[in-house]
């Protein structure tokens, strides 16, 4: 393949829902292309884009792919992006290089739940869209019922810019409202066509149609409005309609809707000149950064001339390294070259450039402005680094990645997996940032969060399968806590006799509550006030470990306790036989002794949640929230069929919320959540749990 400037690149991603099509679309329009002699198949795991193990097995994608092709002089960089939620880190990382999104409908399915999140994720990210109706030749297809739904459900603005001849069995060309032709499928299936005249029983519909594109194309211009009121739609030309169009689809007030039918590669040569036609170049998207010399903003130009700027934008992890996939924004990235990354520091030596077509790499002498690519063996870049020049360091603005919502314990199931954890989770990280890994401070336990269980399972097998690393996914322990209530006195005197030196320490102590705060970092206030040396000052520190270590076992229920001022007001000591491990033992049992007399208590954490769901599920959402023992804050319906619901809720209820609110909402719900407070718990729950541990307890001692 030959370079290419930034003017003859387009970077386009394959967005949709999970099924409708995109794999197998990337096939045929790479067949179409002349880039494969040979469609792979989904159900084969032979296609380019899927050639994973874990995507071969599932038969679905779980990476972003890239799959370039050559069209009428002009390059363009396919991406094709999974389409299931527990994915929408790959659809972050593309939205966030790309310049169009086509967005793939089964035009029996209609627009689902992927659509909808494809569809907002374009439009939070600014990217033009179009829509691809597939699957038109299967059963129950209806072309014109997708459309009006994609209306309803997505915007206004899509439009056909073409129409089926025919639907499932019967489905047997393509008719072009702008060009006002006719394309009937050739026997070939490689994207080939015949061209004919309209035929003449569907004349009708496609003025009817026409008419509908014409008034959004006229409407983006006064110049062709005024031109459009005064002649119609003859009065516009070619030319006039290309610009209105293209303004149309840039502001996104046209999205324009193409038809076909992907396994059997129709409709796909008409979809790559609508992409030529419809988006923006590479050559028309600067980059904005920031200067780290000067701390100002910078915008670069897709140009060669310009400073060095690429962005990482994924990472993939193998035996034998990492492979960094670049979109270069500015300047040229070379082989055997030398670059810097602002995250580390440090300077980044580049061996090989390569163009990357799924799994296949092809060595390339360099990556132009606007070209994406992939570059190997990197010591310390990560996903979201920015590549620049030593002497004009840049950082690109990063991609923004979903916050995790579901969370599970890690249990490796062998001494060896234990010693192997830490570097295949290190890994996993680094190939997908929507992973977040941290380690219990009470239990030890390891947790791994994600976007969904099916998410974390997909996990947990590519490092059995990578690394070799075998592990059990548990719901995590809840992190409880402990206080009290009241006030309380105690004195505890340890007192040991052996043959030789003895052990004694006397101390008396008082505890009592402190007011929660979020901002106190120690959960205990130790106060000496003993007056009149009745215990040597040598001792207090002893005394205070004690306490704490009283306080990290709990009283109760085996949890940390908090929020708790001991005062340490009187002991005694013996000029032979105290001893700090006296002093310390003392100081644990008296904390124990008070702290039953306290009125203890067990705490639990509350989350807040933000919770957007389609309106029609707002009722259900708020009577499940009841049953979580949570409570719900206030809603409020945004205008557009989608309402936000607030609500707090204690963790022990809504761990697995992440897969319940799919199933409650068919999928289209969403949430966020952050620790909120503690909050004591329902006496009859707090009693299970005290029970739990004098089991633990029991267990223990035999």
């Amino acid at each position: 393949m030959r370079s290419y400037g930034p003017e003859k690149i387009h970077n386009i991603g394959l967005f949709g829902h999970g099924g409708s099509g995109k794999t197998t679309l990337t096939e045929a329009l790479l067949l179409t292309a002349k880039a494969i002699s040979r469609a792979g198949r989904v159900e084969d795991g032979n296609s380019v884009s899927d050639y994973d193990p874990d995507e071969q097995k599932r038969r679905m994608s779980i990476n972003l792919s890239v799959a370039p092709v050559e069209w009428k002089d002009d390059k363009i960089n396919l991406i094709d992006v999974p389409g299931y939620a527990d994915f929408a880190g790959e659809v972050a990382s593309a939205m966030r290089v790309i310049d169009g999104a086509v967005i793939v409908l089964d035009a029996a399915g209609g627009v689902e739940v992927g659509t909808e999140m494809t569809w907002e994720a374009a439009k939070a990210a600014n990217v033009p869209r179009i829509l691809f109706i597939n699957k038109l030749d299967r059963e129950n297809a209806n072309f014109f019922r997708t459309v009006e739904q994609a209306q309803q459900l997505l915007d206004d603005a899509v439009i056909p810019m073409q129409i089926p001849i025919g639907s499932q069995r019967e489905f047997k060309g393509i008719i072009s409202l702008r060009r006002q032709r006719a394309w009937m499928i050739a026997d070939k299936h490689d994207g080939s066509f015949v061209e004919a005249e309209i035929p003449a029983d569907m004349v009708g519909l496609e003025q009817e149609w026409r008419e509908k594109l014409i008034d959004k194309i006229a409407a983006t211009n006064d110049d062709l409005i005024e031109k459009y009121l005064e002649g119609g739609a003859d009065a516009l030309s070619p030319d006039d309609i290309q610009r209105g169009l293209r303004a149309g689809i840039a502001n996104g007030s046209i999205v324009p809707v193409f038809c076909g039918a992907a396994d059997q590669a129709h409709g796909t040569a008409q979809l790559l000149d609508g992409i030529l036609d419809s988006f923006p170049s590479a050559a028309r998207k600067t980059a904005t950064a920031t200067d780290l010399l000067s701390g100002k903003p910078a915008v670069l130009k897709p140009a060669v001339s310009e400073p060095f700027s690429a962005l990482v934008f994924k990472t993939l992890v193998d035996p034998y390294g990492k492979i960094s996939f670049v979109r270069v924004f500015s300047g040229e990235l070379h082989a055997n070259s030398s670059l810097f990354n602002p995250r580390t520091r440090k300077d980044e030596r580049i061996g090989q450039v390569y163009m990357i077509r799924g799994k296949e790499q092809i060595s390339v002498p360099a990556l132009g402005p606007g070209d994406i690519g992939v570059v190997t063996k990197l010591v310390d870049v990560a996903t979201n680094d920015t590549l620049c020049s030593h002497d004009r360091p840049l950082q690109l603005v990063p991609i923004t990645f979903p916050a995790p919502s579901y969370w599970a314990m890690v249990k490796p199931k062998t001494r060896a997996d234990l010693d192997r954890l830490g570097g295949a989770l290190h890994n996993v990280v680094e190939e997908d940032p929507t992973l977040q890994v941290s380690r219990d401070a009470q239990s030890g336990d390891t947790v791994i969060a994600g976007l969904g269980e099916p998410h974390l399972q997909i996990i947990a097998e590519r490092m059995k399968r990578k690394f070799n690393v075998d592990v059990e996914l548990e719901l995590p322990r809840v992190a409880y806590r402990e206080t009290i209530r009241g006030k309380a006195e105690a004195q505890y005197r340890h007192k040991k006799q052996t043959g030789g030196a003895g052990q004694f320490g006397d101390v008396t102590i008082r505890i009592e509550p402190l007011e929660p705060n979020p901002e106190r970092e120690d959960p205990l206030e130790f106060v000496n006030a003993i007056v009149g040396g009745v215990i040597d000052r040598t001792f207090v520190p002893a005394v205070e470990k004690g306490v704490r270590d009283a306080m990290a076992e709990g009283v109760v229920s085996g949890n940390h306790m908090v929020d708790v001022r001991v005062t340490l007001f009187d002991g005694k000591m013996h000029p032979v036989d105290s001893k700090e491990i006296a002093f310390k033992i003392a100081g644990h049992e008296a904390f124990k002794l008070a702290a039953h007399k306290a009125n203890p208590v067990i705490m639990e954490p509350i989350y807040a949640l933000e919770i957007v769901v389609p309106d029609q599920f707002s009722g259900d959402i708020m009577s499940d929230m009841t049953t979580r023992r949570g409570r719900v804050l206030g809603m409020l319906p945004d205008g557009s069929g989608r309402t936000t619901i607030n609500a707090t809720a204690p963790l022990a209820e809504i761990q697995r919320y992440a897969t319940d609110l799919r199933s409650l909402t068919q999928g289209r719900g969403r949430f966020s959540m952050q620790f909120d407070h503690f909050e004591d718990v329902p006496t009859h729950l707090a009693q299970s749990l005290i029970e739990a541990q004098k089991a633990r307890q029991s267990e223990g001692g035999h």
